[in-house]
């Protein structure tokens, strides 16, 4: 039965924010983005996920993170969001 199913299935807040960018595959290709996602992974360690893309139709870097608390999910958000526009203003001088 579906109720079988999602039996034991926990239902995470999400965040997503986007950040615009003009380089959008060389910004997440960039070492100081790829660490922060690096930390917020070990931060969750397991209990949630983040995903960073480059958006194939705008230009956008797209930061999504499914955490237990909103509050988790913020900080992970903000913290990886602010190295891609410290990173952004990097490739734009």
């Amino acid at each position: 039965t579906l109720s079988h199913m999602v039996d034991g299935l926990t239902i995470y807040p999400q965040l997503l924010r986007n950040v615009t960018t003009s380089h959008k595959a060389a910004l997440v290709a960039r070492p100081a983005v790829q660490a922060a996602i690096a930390e917020a992974e070990a931060a969750l360690a397991g209990n949630g996920r983040i995903l960073v893309r480059a958006s194939g139709t705008e230009p956008l870097v797209r930061v999504m993170v499914e955490a237990p608390t909103e509050e988790d999910c913020r900080r992970h958000v903000e913290a990886v969001a602010a190295v891609l526009v410290q990173e952004e203003a990097a490739l734009s001088v």
